[in-house]
């Protein structure tokens, strides 16, 4: 098994492989490309993310800057992605329908090694992550690898998701935790700014 297929299947790989050097190189071409066509150009922008992303749905067009590796990811219709979205996709990263993914917002699915040996000679292994449909990221959330973030959930602003976010729920903190369910009293509630 190749090094990108171990990385693929969830298994820990060499990061250092030079396999890896034309993949990186197409994701950073495409950032490029898609970070250096002007805003109003939309017919191009989606032309290159359906070059690239595994999937795109409907209504979604992200806003520049963005950096992605590998165009591993899905991201369903009417998903609103703002400025300097940064997406490590080793692994599968899948975002839902009807999405909205605050400025500054990063998801990561690569976990290196603790140990500095094994770390300083490059093994890794990736987990996918999944934000559902309905949910809303605020400003500068990350979430880390494995992470599963349920339907309809909101995360605070500058949260770190270190664990998977049941659905219909406010959470956030660093570490982000589930504060409380969104119920229809909370639909109006703006205490929890």
């Amino acid at each position: 098994m190749t090094d990108i297929e171990k990385m693929a299947a969830g298994e820990v790989y060499w990061g250092f492989n030079p396999d890896f050097g034309p993949l990186l190189d197409k994701g950073q071409d495409f950032c490029f490309q898609y970070n250096q066509t002007s805003p109003s150009d939309r017919e191009h922008k989606r032309h290159l993310l359906e070059g690239f992303l595994r999937k795109v749905g409907r209504n979604v067009l992200p806003n520049s800057p963005i950096n992605i590796d590998l165009g591993n990811m899905e991201i369903g219709d009417d998903t609103i992605i703002n400025f300097n979205f940064v997406a490590l996709d080793e692994a599968l990263i899948k975002i839902g329908n009807n999405c909205f993914i605050g400025p500054n917002c990063s998801i990561y699915t690569v976990v290196h090694s603790l140990t500095v040996e094994e770390r300083n000679q490059g093994y890794m292994y990736a987990k996918p992550v999944t934000i559902n449909n309905n949910c809303w990221l605020g400003g500068s959330v990350t979430v880390l690898p494995g992470v599963t973030i349920g339907e309809g959930s909101v995360i605070g602003a500058g949260s770190v998701v270190t664990k998977d976010i049941p659905a219909g729920v406010l959470a956030y903190g660093n570490p982000c935790k589930v504060i409380r369910p969104i119920d229809e009293v909370a639909k109006n509630d703006k205490s929890d700014k």
